[in-house]
């Protein structure tokens, strides 16, 4: 952890971006955007609030040295976060957490706390982290975040917390083809059921690094971090500082069998188990005789086939005094 951005130091010209997610606004996040641009004005830090990504990015490209730029504030879920990556990944990024998981901001440990994540910028200590990148086949109706770049063929985008093909990404699919405004987890209940009338668990193979010989399975998880949806951890050692991704493949498809491991994932036995393979690598490549659904940090992400690289220290995230890397802390 550095103290690279010192906002306090040039507090009466740096300003601050906030980008809010404009699909969804309940009381309790309003409040804490309200208490977010209060705190940063108490400390000398001008806040500047935008719901549409184009206004943002506008005001972002004008910044100049007499009116720096400290960074950006993720003020939503994990989408807006995975939103701000791909589209300014130069810049340091502050989360708050107000969406359905905020599964970067628990592995921070960052509260849902406008005037906790003021102070944590004023106080200006960032970390550098291992980004994802995915390169995938592009759903032509797909409703995501923006590519850093695309053609016919595919698609490139990053993405922070974890990537997966199969069942899981189905749902996400699903959800997010219907969505109205504000998600939250009951969200998730009409298209989990869809999803088990429908998805057959096609066969996907998984190289990893150079290895010539495929891992076969039905469900892939590729991890940059360890924390999944409602609190499970699937990838129990992966380390968004370490220079590698964590892969587990869940190799038997069923209903039956995913029970089976959402069970096993809930009391954190499925590491343990034959038919869930682990490994490292910085190159996995997915493939599949028919397209598989992909999704990244809970956003639809294309399909199979696909490639995830990791990106070294290519991120940049405000964190609190609290966070503790054992990978920052030995540097």
């Amino acid at each position: 952890m550095t103290p690279t951005h010192s906002p306090s130091s040039n507090a009466s010209q740096t300003w601050v971006a906030i980008q809010r997610n404009p699909k969804s606004g309940s009381g309790r996040q309003v409040r804490e955007i309200k208490e977010l641009i209060a705190e940063l004005r108490n400390r000398g830090i001008r806040p500047r609030l935008f719901s549409r990504r184009n206004e943002l990015d506008e005001a972002v490209a004008k910044c100049s040295a007499t009116q720096p730029l400290c960074g950006i504030v993720a003020a939503g879920g994990d989408g807006t976060l995975l939103d701000l990556i791909n589209r300014h990944p130069k810049i340091p990024i502050a989360v708050l957490p107000l969406g359905t998981e905020n599964l970067c901001a628990k592995y921070l440990g960052i509260p849902r706390s406008g005037s906790s994540v003021a102070k944590m910028i004023a106080e200006g200590h960032t970390s550098q982290f291992d980004i994802g990148s995915l390169t995938s086949t592009p759903v032509l109706d797909q409703q995501s975040v923006e590519p850093e770049s695309s053609s016919e063929a595919e698609v490139s985008q990053r993405f922070i917390v974890m990537a997966s093909i199969g069942f899981d990404a189905a749902v996400i699919h699903n959800m997010h083809a219907h969505r109205r405004g504000n998600i939250h987890r009951l969200s998730y209940l009409t298209p989990i059921a869809q999803v088990l009338k429908s998805y057959s668990y096609p066969e996907l193979r998984v190289y990893v690094d150079d290895d010539p010989l495929p891992i076969v399975g039905r469900n892939v998880i590729v991890a940059n971090l360890p924390s999944y949806a409602l609190g499970l951890r699937v990838a129990s050692n992966a380390e968004g500082t370490d220079g590698v991704l964590d892969v587990r493949v869940l190799q038997q498809g069923s209903l039956l069998g995913m029970f089976r491991y959402l069970a096993l994932i809930y009391y954190r036995r499925h590491e343990r188990v034959k038919d869930v393979i682990s490994r490292q690598g910085s190159q996995i490549r997915i493939e599949s005789d028919e397209p598989s659904p992909i999704q990244i940090d809970g956003d639809p992400a294309g399909m199979t086939p696909a490639t995830i690289t990791i990106e070294k220290r290519a991120g940049e995230l405000f964190v609190p005094d609290s966070f503790k890397s054992s990978a920052v802390s030995q540097q």
